[in-house]
């Protein structure tokens, strides 16, 4: 693992990280130090107690838009649910919906910290990060947030209120991406949800190979000009 100076901008070559995925200590989370990690492959994960910590796991979790697998029972719940959706509506509502979520859980090294949120807001004034929010009515139930860097979407966290909130607008996601030629949802790490939804793990090697690729695309603002309120499928 290495450590730098904040003033440091360069990261490791992300194929040097520890076996759990480590990379370095330190640094910044300023938009533009932010912005270098996610287009090499790193992310930044740490504690309220521990320095700014950066990971490349190996093996990658990822999602193919085209790939959403999506349940009989989840497709009639789409169907027939009265929630809506929006997009870049209450960001700061998801991020501290994620926020609490993590903090209830209790997970270790999943804190979004007060540094975090101020970072992510940066990013979302500037039009790099973008929330999808779930409502019921004029109840906020759920949402997702994360970092779009070409054609590629890097999914931070996402919360759930009330049941399947969190599948809509992973599913909402994926389709309206997909529709827009993103070529990978980045999901940093496993778990049973996302791959039951249809994630996959890749090699390192493999998956900085297509994100070189994908993040290289100039990005276009369109996808997240003109959300659907509700999924037709």
């Amino acid at each position: 693992m290495k450590a730098y100076s904040s003033k440091h901008l360069g990261f490791p070559d992300p194929r040097l990280a520890g076996a759990d995925g480590l990379l370095a200590a330190g640094g910044n989370l300023e938009s533009h130090t932010l912005l270098e990690a996610y287009r090499s492959g790193i992310f930044p994960w740490f504690n309220e107690d521990q320095p700014i910590l950066w990971w490349s796991p190996d093996p990658r979790t990822v999602i193919f838009p085209e790939d959403i697998h999506i349940s009989r029972s989840l497709r009639r719940f789409i169907r027939q649910t009265k929630l809506t959706l929006s997009c870049d509506q209450d960001f700061e509502g998801v991020l501290e919906g994620c926020a609490q979520s993590r903090a209830q859980q209790r997970e270790p090294g999943t804190w979004i910290t007060g540094e975090m949120k101020s970072a992510y807001k940066r990013l979302f004034e500037n039009q790099h990060a973008h929330s999808i929010e779930v409502w019921q009515e004029n109840q906020l139930v759920g949402g997702l947030y994360g970092v779009s860097v070409g054609k590629v979407f890097f999914g931070e966290s996402m919360f759930s209120a009330i049941g399947n909130a969190s599948k809509l607008v992973l599913v909402s996601v994926c389709k309206q991406l997909s529709e827009a030629g993103f070529e990978l949802i980045d999901c940093q790490v496993s778990s049973p949800h996302l791959l039951s939804m249809g994630a996959r793990e890749l090699a390192r090697d493999d998956y900085l190979c297509r994100l070189e690729q994908a993040a290289a695309i100039p990005t276009d603002q369109t996808a997240w000009l003109t959300w659907p309120n509700r999924l037709n499928l």
